[in-house]
């Protein structure tokens, strides 16, 4: 198994995506909805099965161009876990954003010593969630 990582989604379509992100979640958005917000993105990053075709993990940022970006998902399949692919797509969008002043994320605390081995630092945060809205929300009609 070869995994190729790239930072567009030329050639990708909903069926590439359709492997099993966003498990545990309530309301998970469908892979249209998915495709929608990678490509609303301000950068991603994408790990491909080259023998499938199939995205098996991504990281995506959205970001003013000036300042700031926050990186709000990075996932990576079960079953390719562990074979750092998630350090590459962390550290191919760390590199892609270097040039802002800050970059942002929340994430549950387990897994912050994952992200402080890329040069993260804790800090203090604050968030809403609208589980009701988490399959997507755009304008005020939901998505399918």
């Amino acid at each position: 198994m070869e995994i190729v990582f790239r930072d567009t989604l030329a050639g990708i379509d909903c069926e590439q995506l359709s492997g099993g992100f966003f498990d545990g979640w309530p309301n998970p958005p469908s892979t249209s909805t998915f495709l929608k917000l990678l490509e609303q993105s301000y950068a991603i990053e994408l790990a491909v099965d080259e023998q499938t075709g199939n995205v098996v993990g991504f990281i995506q940022a959205i970001s003013d161009g000036v300042l700031s970006a926050y990186i709000p998902l990075l996932e990576v399949l079960p079953e390719y876990k562990g074979q750092g692919i998630g350090s590459t797509l962390m550290q191919r969008m760390l590199y892609r954003l270097q040039g802002l002043y800050m970059i942002d994320l929340l994430c549950d605390p387990e897994i912050q010593t994952f992200y402080e081995k890329h040069s993260m630092q804790r800090s203090t945060g604050m968030s809403v969630r609208h589980y009701s809205n988490q399959a997507g929300h755009i304008g005020n009609k939901q998505n399918d």
